[in-house]
Parts: structure tokens; C-alpha cells; sequence
């Protein structure tokens, strides 16, 4: 677990991987790697049950072809029983969407890391004291980086990072303002660029972002 939360305070920037289909996630992967980022979150799609066990398989097969290589985790958790599927599959750390004390009590008695979603105060303060390691603030691009410096303000001893739309250009507004790493997703990697193969761009995106989150990060 220490070494996990390590990467992710190092490298500031998990990618989120959603609705992918089984035949495109290592070259999807690879593509993420190549572009500097080796922090991959499977997002569990709960539109069908067929959908989470795919995540799960996703999971499995990248721990198996990358092993060490990349540190894979699962997003979109929201029960105690995913919580466990996930840990089977491989993954090293639990993302949710919102606070779930279950969810994340569970996530650490099997010994992963824990980002649960908070929007409040309050659901921040509730979740660090359910043994969250890091609060995902969501929606933050609809929070807003004022929004998380007054978030902050009195509550620096909690590790915060910022999930929804973060963009090459205002991902190191988010650190800057007092958190600890990032989530991107589709301004990562959209379902058109996913649908057309093209993983050069991919690759390209992934570069911006730590381009500019090692230039411009305080």
C-alpha cells in the first residue's frame, strides 16, 4: 500500500479508463505508458452486471501483461462486495464517486488504498475518518479551484486530489491549489479516439499532462 500511494504523490496523475472493450485495453495501456503515465484506473460500468465483470477481467489481464510495471486500481466502487472482486482481480487502489464508510473500511482491511469521492466539507472530514488515504473532490471541475483552496484551508492534514474535467491546461491549477494528484478521463482519452484506434494521440495527450504538471506543479 505504502509503495502505491507513494507513486501516486510522485507522479501526480492517475489515467481513468471507462467503457473499453477487452481487444483494445493493451494497446490503450501501452499508449498511457508510453505517454509517462503508469497510474491506470479501471472505472466499473454499472449499466449492466456483464459490464463490472468486465472491469474486473480488464484489471486481471493488465496486472498479468504488465505486472510491476503499471499500478492499476478500480474506480466506480460502490460496494463492499466490488470492493472484494476488485482486490481478487489485482487492483491496488479503490476509487469511488462519492463516500461509502463500508466501501472504504473494507478497501482498507484488505490492505489497498482508499479514494473515495467527497463534494462537502463534511463528507471530506467523514470519509478521512473512515480511513480514506486520499478524498477525491467531485465534480471538480464544477467545484472549482477557489472552491478547493477554501476546502483546504482547514483541512490540509487530509490528502484531497480532483476528478472531473481537468484538462492538460488546468490539471496544475488543481495541484497548485493543495492537491495531491489528478484524475483524467475523457480529455485523456474520448470514445472517438478510442473508437478510431488512435493511440498516438493517446500517447501525445498523456505527454501534455505530464509535461505541464512537471514544468508548472509547485
Amino acid at each position: 500500500m505504502e509503495r502505491t500511494l507513494n507513486l501516486i504523490f510522485k507522479e501526480k496523475i492517475i489515467a481513468i479508463i471507462r467503457g473499453i472493450e477487452r481487444d483494445a485495453i493493451l494497446d490503450m495501456a501501452r499508449a498511457i505508458k508510453k505517454g509517462g503515465i503508469s497510474c491506470l484506473e479501471i472505472a466499473l460500468d454499472h449499466s449492466t452486471a456483464g459490464s463490472v465483470r468486465n472491469a474486473y477481467e480488464l484489471i486481471t489481464l493488465l496486472k498479468k501483461e504488465f505486472g510491476e510495471e503499471l499500478c492499476v486500481g478500480a474506480g466506480t466502487v460502490l460496494s463492499e462486495e466490488e470492493v472484494w472482486q476488485c482486490a481478487r482481480a489485482g487492483a491496488a487502489y479503490i476509487i469511488s464517486p462519492n463516500t461509502n464508510c463500508a466501501v472504504i473500511r473494507k478497501t482498507k482491511q484488505l490492505g489497498l488504498v482508499s479514494m473515495p469521492g467527497a463534494f462537502t466539507p463534511s463528507e471530506v472530514v467523514m470519509a478521512y475518518e473512515a480511513g480514506a488515504d486520499i478524498v477525491k473532490l467531485f465534480p471538480a471541475g464544477i467545484l472549482g479551484i477557489e472552491y478547493i483552496k477554501s476546502v483546504r484551508s482547514p483541512l490540509k492534514h487530509i490528502a484531497m486530489s480532483a476528478v472531473g474535467n481537468v484538462t492538460p491546461e488546468n490539471c496544475t491549477d488543481f495541484l497548485n491549489a493543495g492537491c495531491c494528484c489528478v484524475g483524467v478521463g475523457s480529455n485523456l482519452a474520448d470514445r472517438k479516439v478510442i473508437a478510431c484506434g488512435d493511440f498516438e494521440k493517446i500517447t501525445s495527450n498523456a505527454r501534455e499532462y505530464v509535461r505541464n504538471i512537471r514544468e508548472n506543479a509547485l
